[in-house]
């Protein structure tokens, strides 16, 4: 007794989609995709250029790096990070490392960061610094306030000058993470030299 194999399939029957109906929800995930790419943006992309050698080698003059603009509204800058600051809405946006946190007193003596009176062993890229300014005394930062210093101290306008001092954490506007310049620093930035 043989039988006949049946190789035919049944073919299922979708619904159809009302046209309109498609066209919407084609509409909806586009702005919804478009909406997350603008907040992730906002959130974790704002470019901040490098002007100058002050935190070189890490940054060079002209990198252009994203800045995650809301990182400090849960967590307070680290001694070591990389934060990108301004103190009036006439100047650009600096980069520089966090050397002093708030409540701390910074001092520069014999070449040497001291953080209230001691040498931290980590997340302070500096050392030889010659010229001490306003840190040659010891400074004693605020409950907001932050000691900030360019990894290249010799080139750096930092909180060692009078015109520029103690950052207010109001002025900081986020960190610094990623290198966009196309070309070998292209990538994460790195949190030592």
């Amino acid at each position: 007794m043989s039988q006949d194999l049946n190789f035919r399939r049944k073919r299922r029957k979708r619904p159809r989609r009302n046209k309109a109906g498609s066209l919407f929800l084609w509409i909806l995930e586009i702005l919804i995709v478009c909406m997350t790419a603008v907040l992730l943006v906002a959130a974790l992309g704002q470019r901040v250029s490098t002007a100058g050698d002050s935190m070189s080698p890490v940054l060079k003059n002209g990198n252009v790096v994203l800045v995650n603009h809301f990182i400090y509204n849960f967590k307070d800058p680290a001694r070591g990070d990389i934060i990108a600051f301004r103190q009036d809405e006439t100047r650009h946006y600096m980069l520089k490392r966090v050397v002093g946190l708030p409540g701390e007193t910074v001092q520069i003596s014999e070449g040497k960061v001291l953080i209230n009176g001691r040498e931290p062993d980590k997340d302070i890229y500096v050392s030889d610094i010659e010229y001490a300014g306003e840190a040659e005394e010891p400074v004693k930062l605020g409950e907001d306030e932050f000691f900030v210093m360019g990894d290249n101290h010799a080139a750096s306008d930092d909180s060692r000058l009078p015109s520029i001092g103690n950052i207010k954490k109001d002025d900081i506007f986020g960190k610094a993470w990623f290198i966009v310049s196309p070309g070998k620093d292209f990538g994460f930035i790195s949190e030592e030299e």
